[in-house]
């Protein structure tokens, strides 16, 4: 099997003691390169606290992501804001827009980061 993504024992806990959240407790995962996962459940049961995991936005209180040849758990702070930059893409549910650039200033801000040039013909499609 050709894993792009494996998570192991993810657990996500807030809280302590009798206020204790378990977010997710012990998500095992792998999604196999080429292949559409769809990951679906009812309000709470921690979808979105999940996809940060698996994304590099949040860290598991245990457990382990791997994402290519990557182990997120490795990466310190500014290596995983690049790691994100240049390897996963996000669409959030709120916009996460930086409210005084344009919409195309928006699009091409991750990619000057990196001081490249956008490709304005894909952009555009």
């Amino acid at each position: 099997m050709d894993s792009i993504l494996k998570a192991s024992g993810l657990k996500k806990y807030y809280g302590s003691k009798d206020n204790m959240v378990r977010a997710l407790d012990g998500v095992d995962l792998e999604i196999e390169r080429g292949k559409f996962t769809a990951i679906i459940g009812t309000s709470g049961s921690g979808k979105s606290t999940l996809l940060h995991m698996l994304g590099g936005l949040d860290t598991p209180t245990e457990g382990s992501i791997r994402i290519g040849s990557t182990e997120l758990s490795e990466l310190n702070g500014e290596q995983a804001a690049i790691f994100r930059r240049r390897q996963i893409g996000f669409v959030f549910q709120n916009y996460n827009l930086v409210p005084v650039l344009t919409v195309w200033e928006n699009i091409v801000f991750p990619i000057s980061l990196d001081a490249k040039k956008p490709d304005k013909e894909f952009i555009s499609m």
